[in-house]
């Protein structure tokens, strides 16, 4: 059977390397459905879920992963994700996101409008906010 050959990083560790049936990327003009036979392309992720999904001789099923940023290449039946920031659904604890967005809300609110460091404190609210939003909608699904 067809497969893909995907290598999903992230700056600090690989995140999967493996064969996989397919692979939907969360890009910036939607989701991108990623098959054995796919046309050579780049593409920039935006905000969202990549879904991995495994092939049924791996055991089949479907390992989500929430991405923000980062660029796709496809060529050859191999698929290569550098994701700027991912992080596997399973591996979120609601609470403590929600402990780190405040956290952040804070440190954001302390700072003065023309602080350079506010851009960092921003992106921050906005992972843990991406993080959140996707992990609850997969806790309610179960």
């Amino acid at each position: 059977m067809a497969e893909l050959t995907v290598q999903f990083v992230r700056p600090d560790r690989i995140m999967y390397e493996g064969p996989v049936a397919s692979v939907i990327l969360a890009t910036y003009t939607g989701e991108r459905g990623i098959w054995p036979g796919h046309a050579p392309i780049i593409c920039a992720l935006g905000d969202g879920v990549v879904r991995l999904n495994l092939r049924k001789e791996d055991g089949g099923g479907i390992e989500r992963v929430i991405v923000s940023g980062g660029y796709a290449e496809v060529a050859n039946n191999t698929v290569i994700i550098l994701a700027d920031h991912a992080r596997r659904i399973g591996d979120i604890d609601l609470e403590e996101t929600e402990g780190l967005i405040s956290d952040a809300k804070a440190t954001l609110g302390s700072l003065a409008k023309d602080d350079n460091r506010r851009a960092y404190w921003e992106n921050k609210v906005k992972w843990f906010s991406l993080l959140l939003k996707y992990a609850d909608a997969a806790h309610q699904r179960r």
